[in-house]
């Protein structure tokens, strides 16, 4: 009870032992542990917190509460004064969420602020060192990071006072939101004279006290959207000026050089700036900045992990399918072994059976040979009788050419029988009116009749020797017909002979193809020669000739 008294009087919020009461009549055997504590805390205590209350008076009460029992300072190089503000600096970057810890990032931002107050460098091999020592942990409580502090792991060869004096400057940057503090002059309002003061920045305010040691407060000059900050020419002897410009008052300042007025002048305009963006103190951004920076890490960290599992699961998977590719592989290739050696036994088989058969074709080959060479002897044999048969060719045309010209002979002994037949046909006629004439003049003398006798007998004299030239004639075109049917029997029988070798050498050698005489058929043969006239002509011919024929039968 008297502790949450105390909370609710530095916070500046009433006190309601009714509701202690109330809150912890189910449990009030034994001592509070802090679990069982913080329930009530957060809900009767924090939760009705306002901001009008002063943070380092809490703190330093809260302090007061616990470092007698976790501090061994006696080990420390630093004084307990120095070991509240780390504690102060470790609240201010510890991570929202309780049991409270500071993790390796912000340990390394509060140690390089540090190393750069006392001026010292930073060695990043001494802190990798340190965070190998912390294997897997990466973080520390507040009694921890006192003790890192107060062993002087990072501060070696420096003295107390330099330490202290880092974690002062890191303690009022960071804690008392001072942004920055030093010597300026200032201009009074009412004798307008020059007064030295020291400055300190924060980021609602530019307070100036007397000293440094900030004990006695001369005044605040309270920042907001509608101040600026210019800077002013020299005058009055004063160099380095500048104006800071508020609703009801106007503040002149002095800088001791351009470089240090400079730097006030954007320390104060980035103030302003800050209160225009309605944003809190740098320090307080920045570690805002820093936790969702390191959020978003984490986020992606856990991303990347779980896309490592996944791609891992898909690993594995591929892992198996490969395995199981392999064995597969493995099989097939057991079987292409098997496979490659049936194939070289059928290979060898085949080899055997293809020397069996070369040597085979090459025993036909041989008899192939021999058969040629046979053929060729006979082919020799066809070629001279192909010559023999064309000599007999030859002759077979010559005694075609004596035909043809019997046939010519024939046809001009036609040619004059028809001329004979002629004549006779008109000396039957002469004849027949010389028989009227006789008849008529029959009567007349019995002399004239025998000399008319006597000359008829002499015509038909002269007409049976024409008649036997031509049977003659006819004899012979038969004989000349005989002849030539013969010698056309023996040129079919010479081509066919030659058409049956010929097949014969085709057949066996496939090297020969000869030349052989054109086909020669029966051609129509007349007693004017060979395709004198058509068939037609010569049966009408013939039947001229018989009724020619036949009419001198009848007129003798």
């Amino acid at each position: 009870m008297v502790l949450s008294h105390n909370l609710c009087t530095v916070m500046k919020i009433p006190h309601d032992p009714v509701a202690l009461e109330e809150h912890f009549k189910d449990d009030d055997t034994g001592p509070l542990s802090n679990h069982g504590y913080m329930p009530y805390l957060n809900r009767f205590i924090l939760d009705k917190v306002q901001e009008d209350f002063d943070v380092l008076e809490f703190y330093r009460m809260c302090w007061t509460l616990c470092y007698k029992k976790n501090i061994h300072s006696q080990h420390l190089l630093i004084s307990d004064r120095d070991a509240f503000k780390v504690w102060c600096i470790f609240n201010f970057l510890s991570e929202d969420k309780y049991p409270l810890v500071i993790i390796i990032e912000e340990i390394e931002y509060f140690l390089r602020k540090m190393m750069e107050a006392m001026g010292s460098g930073w060695s990043e091999e001494s802190f990798a060192d340190y965070k190998l020592q912390l294997n897997t942990k990466n973080c520390l409580t507040a009694w921890e990071l006192i003790e890192l502090v107060g062993l002087g792991l990072f501060s070696k060869g420096l003295d107390r006072q330099t330490l202290s004096m880092g974690i002062t400057e890191v303690f009022t940057e960071l804690i008392l939101d001072v942004l920055k503090q030093d010597y300026m002059m200032k201009k009074g309002h009412k004798r307008k004279n020059w007064t030295e003061r020291w400055f300190v920045l924060r980021p609602t305010s530019l307070s100036y006290y007397v000293g440094e040691d900030v004990e006695e407060k001369r005044g605040d000059i309270i920042l907001d959207q509608s101040c600026c900050v210019e800077s002013l020419p020299d005058k009055d002897g004063k160099k380095c000026l500048f104006i800071i410009k508020c609703i009801d008052k106007s503040f002149e300042i002095s800088a001791s050089d351009k470089k240090k007025k400079q730097e006030w002048i954007q320390a104060i305009q980035s103030c302003i700036q800050q209160l225009r963006l309605g944003l809190l103190s740098p320090h307080r951004e920045a570690r805002l900045r820093r936790r969702e920076l390191r959020q978003r890490q984490q986020v992606e960290e856990e991303d990347l992990a779980e896309r490592m599992k996944q791609l891992q699961a898909a690993s594995d998977t591929k892992q198996r399918e490969l395995e199981a590719m392999r064995m597969k592989m493995e099989e097939a290739a057991a079987k292409a072994a098997l496979e490659e050696l049936r194939r070289k036994k059928t290979q060898l088989d085949l080899q055997d059976r293809y020397r069996l058969d070369l040597e085979r074709e090459k025993m036909v080959r041989q008899q192939m040979e021999e058969q040629v060479a046979q053929k060729s002897s006979e082919l020799e044999q066809y070629l001279q009788r192909v010559r023999q048969l064309e000599d007999m060719y030859h002759r077979l045309e010559e005694a075609l050419e004596d035909e043809r010209q019997a046939k010519q002979d024939e046809e001009a002994m036609r040619k004059l029988q028809a001329r004979l037949l002629e004549e006779e046909a008109a000396k039957r006629a002469e004849l027949e009116q010389i028989q009227l004439q006789q008849q008529r003049a029959l009567c007349q003398t019995e002399a004239e009749k025998r000399e008319l006798m006597a000359e008829q007998l002499a015509k038909e004299r002269d007409l049976q020797a024409a008649t036997l030239q031509l049977e003659r004639l006819e004899k012979e075109r038969q004989g000349a017909l005989e002849q030539y049917e013969e010698v056309s029997r023996k040129l079919k029988r010479a081509a066919t002979k030659t058409k049956t070798w010929k097949d014969k050498v085709a057949k066996h050698e496939g090297l020969v193809r000869l030349i052989q005489p054109g086909h020669k058929g029966l051609q129509q043969m007349t007693n004017w020669g060979p395709a004198a006239f058509t068939d037609a002509e010569l049966e009408q011919r013939k039947k001229l000739w018989q009724d020619s024929k036949n009419q001198g039968a009848q007129a003798q």
